[in-house]
């Protein structure tokens, strides 16, 4: 399995060596029942956060934090929404996304969408001319040989991916375009004076985040970021479709607005947030928001010393950079379904794994660019994607840890983990769902422990503007421009 997660983490973000007993993550693999250390890896991108806010810490106040975590509670977090009560239930399964066969033996992971908004649903079926049944479906796919069904999805803007080895998705043109990547990639992209953090209560207090994501992993990422206490706006338009569930679980520590990108009011104020922004996080399709003007070279031109991050499925190089994508076809296309199934049959591995652990690594480069910014200043540009994230959990799958039964989230499998497992970390919200029984935070720091200071709320609660800054925050604030 080579070097541990962490280290590789470390190394290729340029994070400090932790010093003695700085660092403690307790637990053994397997946690889940997988052949990837799933539990492990999702860890290690807390843990370096965990590592990258001690250093932010450590500018403002002169002290190393204490980091730690549990391998169950970091399992347990790739669960969130899966043992979330109270709240909205969860959205029904879509005949439409699952896992058929194709006319040459071959097995394709189809995607339907949102169970509110068909039309990704409802293209599939028109192209398999069938009826919207698992049983319907799977014979239309049986005419179709796996890979000219995948092809004639993308060129209809539909979601499906073949099921391949890890072997063939490193020679196939998109996987060998995300081989050279890191894991997570902080890119400058801009210069700027440093902004030097002044706070003395929370690490990322007076931080300004705008959350512009949907669907797990991009919310995850911001949600992560309050946790240390930065203030998080989710900016989404109620038209879109979503999945109350999920919003429900990543909506932690966050104000709700709404806005309209077609509307250029809504795009002015839009604007008016980013310029007082310091990070702005987005999981559209690549190209989506650069043709509306909020580029990443743009944003850091309107703010200089933003930090942007982008969140997609199958990264940001390559043929099918703009191809929209979900977790399951993630874990498809890179080989991480070929390996967890059985013989007879691939399967999604138990947990949400790669949009979580997508949403830590995205906030994990977040942190590493405050960190640079308070040292060096400059805008940067964070890059994660749910294939990136899959390819680093494939890379580490081990014989090994592999179950006598692999277990999948689908339906009629049993829990993936013992609820007495998940009960440490479980805690109670007052919220306008009423009282959500859900995870905490999961990260252990010993001088700032992680909570979330708002409850999840459902979308569009707040009017689209900035709390005031805290004591500290202003600080910081007169500090930059003092410098500049």
């Amino acid at each position: 399995m080579g070097s541990s997660p962490l280290d590789e983490l470390r190394r290729e973000l340029g994070l400090r060596l932790p010093a003695a007993g700085q660092l403690e993550i307790n637990g053994r693999e397997p946690v889940l029942p997988c052949r990837f250390p799933l539990a492990r890896l999702a860890a290690s991108a807390l843990a370096a956060g965990g590592l990258a806010v001690s250093e932010l810490w450590e500018l403002c106040t002169g002290r190393r934090q204490r980091v730690g975590i549990d391998l169950s509670a970091a399992a347990a977090s790739l669960l969130g929404f899966a043992v979330l009560e109270g709240g909205p239930p969860l959205p029904r399964p879509l005949a439409t996304s699952s896992l058929y066969r194709g006319a040459d033996g071959r097995w394709i992971h189809l995607h339907g969408g949102f169970p509110d908004s068909p039309h990704l649903s409802d293209g599939i079926l028109q192209l398999l001319d069938c009826a919207d049944t698992t049983e319907a479906i799977a014979a239309g796919v049986a005419k179709w040989p796996a890979q000219k069904l995948e092809d004639a999805l993308a060129a209809a803007g539909l979601c499906g991916a073949v099921v391949r080895t890890p072997e063939e998705w490193a020679e196939h043109p998109q996987g060998r375009a995300l081989g050279r990547l890191p894991v997570v990639e902080v890119i400058k992209i801009g210069d700027s004076p440093p902004e030097r953090p002044r706070v003395d209560v929370r690490p990322l207090d007076g931080v300004r985040v705008l959350d512009l994501t949907r669907v797990l992993a991009g919310p995850t990422c911001a949600r992560t970021l309050a946790e240390h206490g930065a203030d998080v706006l989710h900016v989404c338009s109620r038209s879109l479709p979503n999945f109350p569930a999920f919003v429900a679980d990543t909506g932690h520590g966050k104000l709700s607005a709404d806005l309209d990108l077609t509307r250029d009011g809504d795009v002015s104020r839009l604007r008016a947030l980013v310029a007082e922004a310091d990070v702005f996080s987005q999981g559209y399709r690549t190209g989506s928001l650069e043709r509306r003007g909020f580029g990443p070279e743009e944003l850091a031109a309107l703010r200089p010393g933003l930090i942007c991050v982008s969140v997609n499925c199958y990264g940001h190089e390559g043929p099918w950079r703009e191809r929209p994508g979900w977790e399951q076809l993630a874990q498809s296309t890179t080989g991480i379904v070929h390996g967890h199934g059985r013989p007879d049959r691939p399967q999604l591995v138990p947990a949400a794994a790669c949009d979580y652990t997508t949403g830590y690594l995205a906030a994990l480069g977040a942190l590493v660019a405050l960190v640079r910014r308070a040292r060096e200043g400059g805008s940067y540009h964070v890059r994660a994607s749910l294939c990136q994230t899959a390819m680093w959990i494939e890379r580490h799958g081990c014989d090994a840890l592999a179950p006598s039964r692999p277990v999948s989230v689908e339906l009629g499998d049993p829990p993936a983990l013992d609820p007495t497992a998940i009960e440490p970390w479980r805690i109670q919200s007052e919220t306008p769902y009423g009282r959500l029984t859900h995870l905490g935070p999961v990260l252990r720091l010993s001088e700032t422990p992680t909570r979330w200071a708002r409850p999840s709320v459902p979308l569009g609660t707040h009017p689209a503007e900035w709390p005031p800054r805290r004591a500290g925050a202003e600080r910081r604030t007169a500090t930059r421009s003092l410098e500049a």
